[in-house]
């Protein structure tokens, strides 16, 4: 006989709450946790360019706005977003960042702060150059960095659109877009794209001198 067949308590369901308040509080803290996965979900699938701009932003600004009405409801148990992250042991420093930006990553916004989108910039460039001088060259290891650097020169909104680093930039991620996230770029493109960026980052230093 199995061992709790003269125990029918065991089978009972377990219910965290006591009273309607109290669900109300579990359904709110895993609707906040729900966002703030999808979140991670969506930064992850734009920064690889499985999502468009268009329906990212959208998709983006409405998880934010309603991570700020689930947090706002469960704020006197967590006081920050990274409080109720740490409690429930999640990974998700890409949601964090957004979050902490209050704006999808496409949206324009260095008003009062050109000083740290140029910092980015430049940093975004060092950072992919170096990447691939490390020999990282498979499309799901180089997208991400050429992405990230091509938004974040977006939204600097004293640079031209034409500008033609930002130009080079978005003609080697329509490549990879064409190419499998196992495939790897051979020597010659490493060799090319290793050129375009320095070309680009020497252009950028160029623009911002004569700013």
């Amino acid at each position: 006989m199995a061992a709790g067949a003269n125990r029918p308590e065991l089978y009972e369901e377990v219910k965290l709450y006591k009273n309607i308040r109290e669900r109300e509080k579990y359904d709110t803290m895993a609707d906040l946790y729900a966002v703030i996965n999808t979140l991670q979900c969506l930064e992850k699938a734009y920064i690889k360019d499985a999502v468009n701009a268009k329906d990212y932003q959208k998709s983006c600004a409405t998880l934010l706005t309603q991570y700020k009405s689930a947090f706002k409801l469960v704020h006197g148990m967590y006081n920050t977003v990274e409080d109720f992250m740490k409690a429930y042991k999640m990974d998700c420093s890409a949601a964090l960042e957004r979050i902490r930006e209050g704006r999808p990553l496409t949206v324009k916004d260095d008003a009062g702060n050109t000083t740290k989108c140029v910092a980015d910039i430049v940093s975004g460039f060092i950072t992919t150059m170096d990447a691939l001088k490390l020999d990282q060259k498979s499309v799901d290891e180089v997208q991400p960095y050429l992405r990230e650097l091509y938004d974040t020169m977006n939204r600097l909104s004293t640079l031209p659109a034409d500008f033609e680093g930002k130009l080079k930039i978005n003609t080697w991620l329509q490549t990879l877009g064409n190419m499998q996230a196992s495939d790897e770029l051979d020597d010659g493109q490493i060799r090319q794209l290793l050129h375009d960026l320095d070309s680009a980052y020497a252009s950028f230093n160029n623009f911002l001198h004569h700013q």
